[in-house]
């Protein structure tokens, strides 16, 4: 279970570093731009399934996680 854990969690830390940057913007806040600050952008294509594996390998992180907690 240990080396279960230990995969995910690798595996979660490249996921999130190929990621692109959505908060590239927020450095803007700082110096008083918001030309696209509230500028909604939807997840296409890689973005979305990058996006979902995350989510997946997270749930995955935290359920894995509290299993080994309580047994």
């Amino acid at each position: 279970m240990k080396i279960f854990l230990l995969i995910v969690s690798i595996l979660l830390i490249i996921i999130v570093l190929l990621q692109s940057g959505k908060a590239e913007p927020a450095s803007q806040i700082i110096s008083g731009g918001n030309i696209d600050l509230f500028n909604k952008r939807k997840e296409r294509g890689s973005e979305l399934v990058i996006s979902r594996i995350t989510l997946f390998l997270g749930i995955m992180f935290f359920i894995i996680s509290l299993v080994m907690e309580f047994i």
